[in-house]
């Protein structure tokens, strides 16, 4: 059973990735998020307290996401000037990995073209183009454009239309984006962790088979394929449990609940605690070894970004380590000259115990370092966390909380990588603090 557990693992990002394409682009048109493989989709506005399709959405960005193959040939793929703007578009790996970030930390926010290569690709592209090599494949883009507010969504729409992909062969050619397909078998209702979830051990190693043909391991985890056949795992293969003997069979069986067991285990101890607030590991969106992160971060923060280029922070508790709870009122106080240190921007935003948006009377779901807070008169910042206003002269600065117990999350855009910085510890997220009623 715990090598069947350790092969869910590690083989767990994969299959994940393959669930969420086959299911993202299964569409004859676009729909939310969705699009035929090698085409741009895009969210076009903030979700609302009423959106439960994901848990902890942002309302820092608009997203525009793109599942490509690469199998056939490259793809190039040309981003807009966004005239000073924060954008990124991250891309992952058939497991997870990020590859590469063509945004504003990297290449800077004026146009560019850049041509987006699979692993067996060995012919030549334009010298104008910058080349990203990808490991495998399949790739999911997972772009993100900042947005700051509603009001801004008509300038953030012209930039995403402006993220273009087009086959290199029909580059500077005439090009229309081919129409989709739909297959009815696809489940479209059922979150793609979910449908992992659900898979019997057979199912699971039998779609792990199928995608390490076409989606190999990087070659220092080959021999990782070793233990795979061992149970009955082979790239390219079906997958026959009658071929193995019984009682690996049998262990085999509990694999899938005895790895998603652990998974939930390992998950509470991940990361660094400081101040009440649990900080993300390191080694987001570039595990090399870390199999058990890796899946982790699937399950919980599927699309996980470089901490190079931002760094999610959450608590759950107020600086006594008691739970945050409506029925109280916090601050979260920045003493003059240590707000988050970004180069982009920060935010923190509510959830509900469920990990979704609060209803609120101002429809406020987080607080950004774009809207016009009130500083202390010593150049210091507090935030107002709690259910009912603050008041008239505080509003600018309230951050409005559910009844029940709820968390937040710090987002850090492009954090600094100079003193004081969160990467070296050198800046740490404040404790929030109980207001005595």
């Amino acid at each position: 059973m715990e090598a069947g557990a350790q092969a869910v693992i590690y083989g767990l990002p994969l299959v994940l990735m393959d669930i969420t394409m086959r299911k993202t682009t299964n569409v004859s048109a676009e729909r939310r998020l969705a699009k035929p493989v090698n085409q741009f989709a895009h969210l076009r506005a903030f979700p609302t307290a009423a959106f439960k399709d994901v848990v902890r959405a942002n309302v820092d960005t608009l997203y525009s996401s793109a599942f490509l193959d690469l199998a056939k040939e490259p793809l190039v793929l040309t981003v807009p000037d966004t005239h000073g703007r924060y954008y990124l578009l991250p891309m992952l790996d058939a497991w997870t990995n990020v590859f590469a970030t063509p945004g504003s930390r990297t290449t800077g926010t004026k146009a560019g073209t850049f041509a987006v290569v699979g692993p067996d690709w060995r012919g030549p592209v334009p010298g104008a183009m910058q080349q990203l090599k990808s490991p495998t494949n399949m790739v999911w883009i997972l772009g993100r454009t900042q947005t700051n507010g509603p009001d801004d969504y008509p300038a953030v729409h012209a930039i995403q239309d402006g993220y273009a992909l087009v086959p290199l062969s029909l580059y500077g050619k005439p090009y229309t984006l081919p129409a989709g397909s739909f297959d009815p078998t696809v489940d479209l209702n059922t979150p793609p962790v979910e449908q992992l979830k659900a898979m019997t051990a057979v199912q699971f190693f039998g779609a792990l088979a199928r995608l390490l043909k076409t989606n190999p391991p990087p070659a220092a985890e080959v021999p990782i394929l070793d233990k795979l056949a061992r149970i009955g795992v082979a790239p390219g293969e079906a997958f026959d449990p009658s071929k193995l003997d019984p009682s690996v069979v049998k262990g085999l069986e509990r694999s899938m609940s005895a790895a998603f067991g652990m998974l939930q285990e390992a998950q509470r101890h991940s990361g660094t605690p400081i101040n009440g607030w649990h900080i993300p590991p390191k080694n987001l969106g570039d595990y090399g070894s870390d199999y058990g992160t890796r899946a982790i971060i699937a399950l919980i923060a599927f699309g996980a970004n470089l901490p190079a280029d931002a760094v999610y922070p959450t608590t759950f508790v107020d600086a006594a380590g008691k739970p945050l709870i409506g029925t109280n009122r916090y601050t979260l106080h920045f003493d003059r000259g240590l707000t988050p240190p970004v180069n982009a921007f920060w935010s923190v935003t509510m959830y509900d115990s469920q990990s979704f948006f609060v209803d609120n009377p101002i429809d406020r779901y987080a607080i950004s370092s774009w809207m016009p807070l009130r500083y202390n008169s010593d150049g210091s910042l507090d935030l107002y966390i709690q259910r009912e206003s603050p008041g008239t002269d505080r509003q600018a600065n309230w951050l409005p909380a559910p009844a029940g117990n709820f968390n937040i999350t710090l987002r850090m855009y492009w954090p600094k990588d100079s003193a004081p910085s969160i990467d070296d510890g050198t800046w740490v997220p404040p404790a929030v603090n109980g207001v005595s009623q």
